[in-house]
């Protein structure tokens, strides 16, 4: 199950809303109570993550452009543009750094495929990537799993971490809504004018 949901974020386009960062948290702190296998759990997390972004760049490479003129309401140009400026700003790093942002982190290798970046040089960022991401997200569950007070509100603190990482996929959402208004807003702006 786990495997599947961080697998399914990163290596498919139409789940970016799963709780990646949240997942592997609560993994580490379980990991640290001896309810899981924590070396075991990394290694399992990290192989889903570097499966994941594989198989996103294949359909990004194969299919990506044909897929984002059909179902332009999935595929937001939004999402796309933002994750193309990192590409420009950070290049091949970008596939590192994704990691650590909701949607982009799902939308990069996509990308990727797209603009047909050298699948190498794209592996061995993407290894890079999830070691850091997962190793990072799991060392920091474990630490805080030893302390009593998260031991003892464990609960409360996996859901406040759910909440945390949901924000910046909220701020996405607002953001695209407002994006679009103002689009049309100017496009309707531009027809008034055309027509007088």
């Amino acid at each position: 199950m786990l495997f599947a949901i961080v697998f399914c974020e990163t290596g498919l386009v139409v789940t970016p809303f799963l709780p990646g960062d949240s997942l592997l948290f609560a993994c580490g702190a379980l990991g640290a109570q001896g309810i899981m296998n924590a070396p075991l759990v990394l290694g399992l997390l990290f192989l889903a993550a570097v499966m994941g972004d594989t198989v996103n760049y294949g359909i990004g490479n194969f299919i990506g452009g044909k897929v984002i003129q059909k179902y332009p309401k999935i595929f937001k140009k939004q999402y796309i543009d933002k994750t193309k400026g990192f590409y420009e700003k950070y290049g091949g790093k970008t596939v590192v750094l994704a990691r650590f942002f909701p949607i982009i982190r799902t939308f990069a290798p996509f990308v990727a495929g797209v603009a047909n970046m050298n699948y190498t040089k794209f592996f061995t960022f993407n290894v890079v990537g999830a070691a850091v991401w997962v190793g990072l997200f799991i060392f920091l569950g474990y630490f805080f799993g030893t302390i009593p007070a998260v031991q003892e509100n464990f609960a409360a603190t996996i859901v406040a971490i759910i909440l945390l990482s949901c924000l910046p996929v909220v701020f996405e959402l607002i953001q695209a809504k407002k994006e679009a208004k103002e689009e049309a807003a100017k496009a309707a702006g531009e027809g008034g004018a055309a027509a007088s």
